[in-house]
This record gives structure tokens, C-alpha cells and sequence, in this order.
């Protein structure tokens, strides 16, 4: 039997793109296993030195001027990427797009960044790739940047989402509502106590902090406010890469204390939810989800212009998440953990429960009935 290739193409503008692109690979491996996959962040890929700079020159734009990031997210809401755009794109950094892809031979090609689902579609517009393409928008809103006539599949958070992709004139049979495709491991379930054996937690009402790679979590009043209830709960800070908050945080003695435990780096993350009561976040499309999944409570610090702003509204009109307006909001979060504990691990099964007949692997099914689709027309 000749194995099934699927390529996920993603960029580094933000982890959850990857994360999404990764999360498929996992479930492509559960609901296939004969299915070979590959993900690839195609500029950083093809443009080892300048992507990164690209990549850090944006980051710096969102953390430093977020009301130009959200007038430009407005003022071109509704466009999508122009031909002069991608064109520009493609010369630049994509050059070698379609070598890279006949090396592979996909059998279908997913795109969890509107980059290069832009690429792609514009390599099948000038009809050099019959390929199947696939877009997984990775937030609770859709932008116009991803919308392209050339791609054959979106697979999409929500009903509203998918609403506003008919609006852009996208037809109803290439859209699926599936759910944000998050690691399996979100999904399963695992005994609080190995967890807490694991990390040196204790049995008490515990509040994950996630300040994710860019370093945006440095909010001194929100960590003094945190420490200071450092008897009554116990706090987990996880920086992911961000190394230099890291070890600053560990040097400062406010933060050294038998409740507070500073992480770096970890693939656990699903584990750490599970064992914890609150999650303190920035409400990007994956983290969400992955809470979701875990049924964990959310306070959303400081959403960046876009996208973050409008998962966090959707959350909260939903009810599993909640914008920190002030310190008061946490603070009240504070004292439910330790007056009425009870109800907020009671509140969390009933989300669970709510959840619970989501069908996790549904992005991955439609991934594999793209191929099948695409075998049929072939025969």
C-alpha cells in the first residue's frame, strides 16, 4: 500500500500556528497511521537568515504599537492578500516553493497561516500544482488575508466563523466546521496525583500562569499581585522560551517560595492544566482551545490588536474565559479559588461535560477525506 504524504505548512508569526500545524500531524498519525506527514515553517525553511528578522521586527510592532497593529488589522479586514502582494512574497522568500513541494509529493497540502495558504494558492492559480489545498484558520475570527479562490478546503473554529467566510463570498461545500485542531494529548485525561508527584505540586488550589515565547506576560502588577497571595495558592509561572524573563523571575526573592514554581520550556503543558484551577493567558486561537479542552477557567491579559481581541470576546460571550479589566478581576479570582472551591472545580466538570461529545480528530478527518475525495476523481 503506498503511503499517504501530508505537507503542513505553517510560519513563525506566533506559536499557535505551528502548534496547530503539529496538532493536525499528531492526529493525521492516530486517525491514519499509514500517513506520512511533514511540517515545515516554509519562509524560515527556504530563508534561514532573513525570516528570523522579519519575525522579530513583528514582534516588536504588536508588543510596541499595538494601535497601529489593530488599523491595520481593520483597514484591510475584508481584502485579501493581492496578487502584486503575493507575488512580491514569492520572489522574496518563496522562490523554491514548488521545488519543495514536488521533492515531497503531497497528496494534500494544509496551511495553518495565511501566508502561505496565499503562496500556495497563488502556484495553483498559475496552474503549476494540482494539489489539493487545505486552510485551517487557527483563531475565533477570519481575516480576509485568508480567504483565496484557489483553496479547495477551510476547516474553521466555529459557525460564526464559517458565517463570515460565506460573507466573502467563499462556498458553502469548501467549508467545514471542525473545531481548532489541538494536540490529542489535550484531550486525554491523567490522574492529578502523578501530576503533582511530577512537578513538586501541592494538593491546593493552583493558578497557571502562560506568558508564551514573546515575553509579553511582564506585567509587574499582575506577578506582585499573584505573589502576594503566595500562602493561599500555589502558582505556576511558564515562560516557554523566554529564558531571560526566566531567570530574572527566579532571582527575585518575592518569586522564591515553596507555592511558586517557575518553568521554562515544556511539552506538558496539557498536565499543568489539568492539575490547575485558573489559567492566566494571552488569548491566542490554540491556547484557548487547549484550555477549552481541559475545561479550565481563563482570565485573558492585555489581547493583542486582532485576532487575540476577538477570541477573547467569542470566550467570553461563551462563558469559559473573562479579560482582566483590572487587578480586581483576578483578585476576585482569587478568593473564589480559596472561599468556594468547591464550585469551581464542580463549574469546571460541568464544561467538561458540555464538551465532552466534541469529536477531537475532526480536522484530520476531513484532512484524510480530502485525500480520498482527491483518489476518487483520479480513478
Amino acid at each position: 500500500m503506498q503511503k499517504q504524504r501530508v505537507l503542513l505548512l505553517s510560519e513563525g508569526f506566533g506559536a499557535g500556528h505551528t502548534q496547530a500545524a503539529y496538532a493536525l500531524s499528531s492526529s493525521l498519525r492516530k486517525v491514519a497511521p499509514h500517513v506520512q506527514t511533514r511540517v515545515l515553517e516554509l519562509g524560515s525553511f527556504l530563508n534561514p537568515r532573513v525570516a528570523p528578522i522579519i519575525i522579530t521586527a513583528y514582534k516588536k510592532t504588536v508588543s510596541t504599537q499595538p494601535r497601529l497593529v489593530r488599523m491595520m488589522y481593520r483597514s484591510n479586514y475584508k481584502k485579501s492578500l493581492n496578487r502584486l502582494t503575493t507575488l512580491a512574497l514569492h520572489r522574496i522568500f518563496y522562490t523554491r516553493t514548488i521545488q519543495i513541494i514536488r521533492q515531497l509529493h503531497p497528496d494534500v497540502i494544509v496551511c495553518t497561516h495565511p501566508i502561505p495558504s496565499a503562496i500556495i494558492s497563488r502556484i495553483k492559480r498559475l496552474e503549476l500544482l494540482d494539489v489539493p489545498l487545505c486552510t485551517v484558520i487557527t483563531d475565533y475570527d477570519a481575516h480576509g488575508t485568508w480567504v483565496s479562490r484557489e483553496v479547495n478546503s477551510y476547516l474553521v473554529s466555529t459557525d460564526q466563523v464559517k458565517q463570515k467566510l460565506l460573507e466573502r463570498g467563499v462556498e458553502e461545500e469548501k467549508i467545514r466546521i471542525t473545531g481548532i485542531p489541538v494536540h490529542p494529548n489535550f484531550w486525554e485525561r491523567h490522574r492529578k496525583e502523578d501530576i503533582r508527584s511530577q512537578f513538586n505540586l501541592k494538593n491546593m488550589p493552583t493558578v497557571l500562569v502562560m506568558g508564551g515565547g514573546w515575553g509579553f506576560m511582564k506585567d509587574e502588577a499582575v506577578n506582585s499581585l499573584l505573589a502576594s497571595y503566595r500562602e493561599q495558592i500555589q502558582i505556576i509561572f511558564c515562560f516557554g522560551s523566554n529564558t531571560k524573563s526566566l531567570e530574572k523571575m527566579k532571582k527575585d526573592p518575592r518569586f522564591i517560595h515553596p507555592h511558586i514554581h517557575l518553568l521554562g520550556f515544556t511539552r506538558e503543558i496539557d498536565k499543568l492544566m489539568e492539575v490547575s484551577d485558573l489559567l492566566i493567558t494571552k488569548p491566542g486561537g490554540m491556547t484557548c482551545t487547549e484550555g477549552l479542552a481541559k475545561g479550565i477557567p481563563m482570565l485573558f491579559h492585555k489581547p493583542l490588536p486582532g485576532q487575540e481581541e476577538e477570541n477573547s470576546q467569542y470566550f467570553a460571550s461563551q462563558g469559559w474565559g473573562t479579560p482582566i479589566g483590572s487587578l480586581d478581576d483576578i483578585t476576585a479570582w482569587i478568593k473564589r479559588l480559596t472561599n468556594n472551591y468547591e464550585e469551581v472545580v464542580r463549574t469546571r466538570e460541568e464544561v467538561l461535560d458540555h464538551i465532552a461529545s466534541y469529536y477531537p480528530l475532526q480536522s484530520a478527518q476531513a484532512i484524510m477525506d480530502l485525500i480520498e475525495d482527491k483518489k476518487v476523481l483520479a480513478e
